[in-house]
């Protein structure tokens, strides 16, 4: 499978978690400000950006620990390109999420930063 199959298929599991727990995929892979947004979700007043990182093995720490802080402030950057795209959803509470997939195991860090 393709590194681009995998990281799809990462996306639809980690889509599906938040789904199951009354969120709303507003878009998946979203391109804003030059940079990529997994997913964007939203429930009631709350809109989140979720990155999502999957690792195969054990080796250099956490999928989490992926997401440092060149990452984070593309992140950031995307998400307000995105804002501005979308005024309507400028006044809910924004909060960046990272989820992590090891093997059969999901982790999601609500305001990870």
């Amino acid at each position: 499978m393709s590194t681009r199959a995998v990281g799809a298929a990462l996306e639809r599991r980690a889509a599906w978690h938040y789904r199951l727990r009354g969120y709303r995929v507003l878009a998946r892979n979203a391109w804003a400000g030059g940079h990529e947004l997994d997913l964007v979700l939203r429930r009631g007043g709350r809109l989140v950006f979720a990155e999502v990182k999957g690792k195969g093995g054990d080796g250099y720490g956490p999928a989490e620990a992926m997401v440092g802080a060149e990452k984070q402030r593309r992140l950031r950057r995307a998400a307000e390109a995105w804002l501005a795209a979308h005024p309507d959803a400028a006044a809910l509470e924004i909060s960046f999420d990272v989820v992590a997939v090891e093997g059969r195991k999901l982790r999601r860090l609500p305001a990870a930063f």
